[in-house]
């Protein structure tokens, strides 16, 4: 379980970054899987659920997570909603106590958020199509909804795939550089001619660095290199396996 600075430093917030250890499941998805997305053992999903809300100091009832489907919808969650009426959204926010909200990612940037002063917390997935999208400034409006502040919201970015690990081809850069022209320094030449190095989480963290919160840092961890600590698509894709596990992400604000 990781946690990082700005988020560490709130009153009456806690958050975790889970990595894959300490869970039940076996194989492809051992052991912390939390992604009921996956191909696991829907009880064993269930126990890595239960066993990472404890950690925090939650009930497993208490998380609430969504069907994540790179895009920018939010969802805000006033109380966990019905097993198989999760809705199609790809963050969440709350002013709820007690109430954790939850992001799935196995290389996409998990951002957590968080304003004390206004008792309003965020969670984000954010792969480059859903930062792309719009997925952070929909969160952060959102949680402006809820009576944050800009000045006053900190967030953290979480394990993904690191820039080295991250190679897109010659289609890629495209798109991200006609909605930001200095995005060009996000990318490095790859060692095959007219691909790239795709810096996800510095983009992660410049679009939110962009909308004047108080505090944004990341997470120094590649989930595709990591095999040991962090599930992962990509590493998936290379060594030719069937699916993958899901890491998760956590928010919440205490009583």
């Amino acid at each position: 379980m990781l946690t990082i600075g700005p988020l560490n430093d709130l009153p009456r917030i806690r958050h975790a970054f889970f990595t894959r250890q300490g869970g039940v499941s076996e194989g492809l998805y051992a052991s912390l899987n939390c992604g009921y997305g996956s191909g696991d053992d829907k009880d064993r999903v269930r126990e890595n659920r239960a066993r990472a809300m404890d950690r925090i100091g939650l009930e497993p009832d208490r998380l609430v997570t969504v069907y994540q489907v790179h895009s920018a919808r939010v969802a805000v969650a006033d109380e966990p909603w019905a097993p198989g009426e999760a809705p199609r959204a790809d963050a969440l926010v709350t002013r709820v106590p007690g109430l954790a909200l939850g992001v799935l990612t196995a290389d996409c940037a998990p951002v957590l958020l968080a304003d004390s002063k206004a008792r309003v917390v965020g969670a984000a997935h954010a792969g480059w199509r859903g930062a792309l999208g719009g997925v952070l400034e929909a969160v952060v409006e959102a949680m402006e909804e809820l009576g944050a502040k800009r000045g006053t919201i900190a967030a953290g970015v979480g394990p993904a795939i690191a820039q080295r690990s991250y190679e897109v081809g010659p289609e890629f850069p495209g798109p991200l550089l006609e909605q930001s022209e200095d995005s060009g320094d996000l990318f490095c030449p790859a060692r095959r001619e007219g691909h790239f190095l795709f810096d996800l989480k510095g983009y992660v963290a410049r679009r939110l660095a962009r909308m004047g919160l108080v505090g944004v840092q990341c997470l120094p961890c590649d989930t595709c290199r990591e095999s040991d600590r962090f599930f992962s698509y990509r590493r998936s894709r290379q060594r030719g396996e069937s699916d993958y596990g899901r890491g998760l992400s956590a928010i919440y604000l205490e009583p």
